[in-house]
């Protein structure tokens, strides 16, 4: 009977801090979330069922509306610096970084952040990812937060940090001219049915 020798990686407990990206990539794939904020790694677990269903729907209203030269992702992996790294669940950016991009955006990619908010992650997605993504000049930051109707929380960056956001709740149409127009109702991102 042949048996397969196990390859070796560093375990996430055996890495010391500060982390670095390259340290992200010796992780082996466990279907956690692993970000780096200053060196300090963050483990979120796989979106629930409601989480991907938000972040589905607004990648098709961001779709339909977005222009040529633009693209919406989901969860693609951004890294900042040597010891910042982040994966938000959508992005709007240019075709051409698109085309160009291997395996990580460059920050001045991304013209759009978006987080869905769940249990798990209510402190990272509230504060620590909106002060990540304005220092790493990301022009837009939007917060859904799914147990609020849902509300959709816009931020703008102002200089090196964003502005206080504009809530949208459902019920509400949210016209929106950046990165693109687009106008929706943020109670069209959860499933009634």
């Amino acid at each position: 009977m042949a048996t397969i020798e196990p390859i070796r990686h560093a375990p996430a407990d055996e890495l010391s801090e500060p982390f670095s990206v390259d340290d992200l990539l010796e992780i082996p794939d466990d279907g956690f979330r692993y970000e780096l904020f200053h060196g300090s790694v963050v483990v979120s677990p796989a979106p629930t069922p409601l989480h991907q269903d938000v972040i589905f729907a607004l990648q098709m209203i961001l779709h339909v509306a977005k222009p040529a030269h633009l693209k919406v992702f989901s969860t693609v992996n951004v890294r900042a610096s040597d010891n910042d790294f982040y994966i938000p669940d959508l992005v709007v950016v240019p075709r051409v970084a698109a085309r160009s991009v291997k395996l990580m955006f460059r920050p001045s990619d991304v013209l759009l952040a978006v987080e869905v908010v769940s249990p798990s992650t209510k402190a990272t997605d509230r504060r620590l990812k909106s002060e990540a993504y304005a220092v790493a000049g990301i022009p837009g930051y939007w917060r859904i937060e799914p147990d609020q109707g849902p509300t959709l929380y816009v931020y703008e960056l102002d200089g090196d940090a964003y502005g206080e956001p504009t809530a949208y709740k459902a019920g509400t149409t949210a016209t929106l001219s950046a990165p693109y127009p687009v106008s929706f109702d943020p109670a069209e991102l959860i499933d009634v049915d």
